[in-house]
């Protein structure tokens, strides 16, 4: 079977010649101008007259900017990325009005920029790839090859503030889903152990912030020491991001192949829908939870069963997954999070806080699926495994 009419986006570095740099910094450039005009323009038009100027008005604001003697360069770049800067302000103020996000904010230079293509705007022949007004295909390290008879939507190019080039195709592909399993397992997510499973395996995180804290704020340090708006200052600056994007991509990397690991060997996932945003506000723990990256594996957890065919349970966040006990279902009254082990006592078990915690939600996990909607404890009463497997005897 194949998921139809899937998207799925193809990331590559690429190394452009000076002249295409020179082409792409100022296209990324314009974008940024187009987007925080577009904003401001908007913005003011709102608190000065309560008028909402719609996208199709700011698309054409754009011509009206070409004509200005000021702002005439940005014929100098496609008209398609600019476009489609006023687009991404659209979907902000869409995210912004559902409550997705916070109202959009003005793009800065120091971070980088991205501009968008659509098909009238890049080229694909025989594996090369042409830009709008460049004279050159660009040179892309094709880490992997795009699916076969797949034609790419869109292309986004993207410059990283460490200085790193990157492009992505947008394209609508069949994905097949994977044989299905007689496997289920329940997920703890924590700090001293990243994730820890309801079959006893503890992943430990890879700690990519706490690794490089202090060569981060050695850089930090050489950036404070250089004058503003000097050019060692921003030579300081990219140092300091070329760091940041080790640690992402060692954070990333983690999350990828653990969650692909859990998909390809599990039919059901259960975790808890945890309030990462909340939970960030303890200034003692707000570092290692970041570290570890919780919203991003809970992402790539959702969007991965769906692509594959496997089903994610959501467990209700106030269920008291640590502090039942999983053979007997006993509730204990306190439990502080110094404590790492603990005994029942009513039936005397000796249980791991992580390990008892994830066998819960494996079997709270059972309950959403046979009940549905999420699982609350003022409605539900708290389940054993043991009755849950009697429940689906495919555990």
């Amino acid at each position: 079977m194949f998921n139809s009419d899937m998207k799925k986006a193809y990331k590559y570095r690429f190394y452009p010649t000076p002249e295409q740099e020179d082409l792409l910094r100022r296209t990324v450039g314009c974008c940024r101008f187009v987007y925080n005009r577009a904003l401001a323009l908007r913005s003011k038009s709102w608190v000065d007259e309560k008028k909402r100027v719609s996208g199709y008005e700011l698309i054409n604001k754009i011509a009206e900017w070409k004509k200005v003697e000021e702002t005439e360069w940005l014929k100098d770049v496609s008209s398609v990325p600019l476009q489609q800067s006023i687009n991404n302000l659209e979907v902000a103020f869409q995210n912004f009005f559902a409550k997705r996000a916070k109202y959009p904010s003005f793009k800065k230079k120091s971070s980088g920029g991205a501009c968008r293509f659509t098909t009238s705007g890049f080229r694909i022949k025989d594996g090369e790839v042409w830009l709008a007004k460049t004279k050159a295909p660009l040179d892309i390290h094709w880490s992997r090859p795009l699916p076969e008879g797949a034609t790419p939507k869109q292309c986004t190019v993207k410059l990283s503030p460490s200085g790193e080039w990157h492009i992505s195709f947008l394209c609508d592909v069949e994905i097949a889903k994977l044989p299905a399993v007689d496997k289920h397992i329940g997920l703890d997510m924590g700090i001293s152990a990243l994730v820890t499973t309801s079959d006893g395996e503890k992943i430990i995180s890879a700690k990519a912030y706490k690794t490089n804290l202090r060569k981060l704020a050695h850089l930090q340090k050489d950036v404070s020491r250089k004058v503003k708006g000097s050019g060692n200052r921003t030579k300081a600056k990219v140092k300091v991001a070329r760091v940041h994007q080790t640690i992402s991509d060692i954070r990333k990397d983690q999350l990828h192949k653990l969650s692909t690991r859990l998909v390809r060997e599990n039919q059901s996932i259960a975790v808890e829908n945890l309030s990462v945003r909340n939970m960030l506000k303890n200034h003692c723990l707000a570092g290692s939870i970041s570290d570890a990256g919780w919203t991003m594996f809970k992402s790539m957890l959702a969007y991965k069963c769906d692509w594959y065919g496997r089903e994610l349970r959501v467990i209700d966040r106030w269920f008291p997954s640590s502090k039942t006990c999983h053979e007997c279902g006993h509730v204990v009254t306190k439990l502080p999070l110094s404590v790492r082990a603990w005994e029942c006592p009513k039936c005397s078990a000796l249980l791991d806080r992580d390990i008892n915690a994830a066998k819960n939600i494996l079997a709270a996990g059972i309950v959403v699926n046979a009940c549905g909607g999420a699982m609350n404890p003022k409605r539900v009463k708290s389940r054993t495994l043991a009755s849950a497997k009697q429940e689906s005897p495919r555990l």
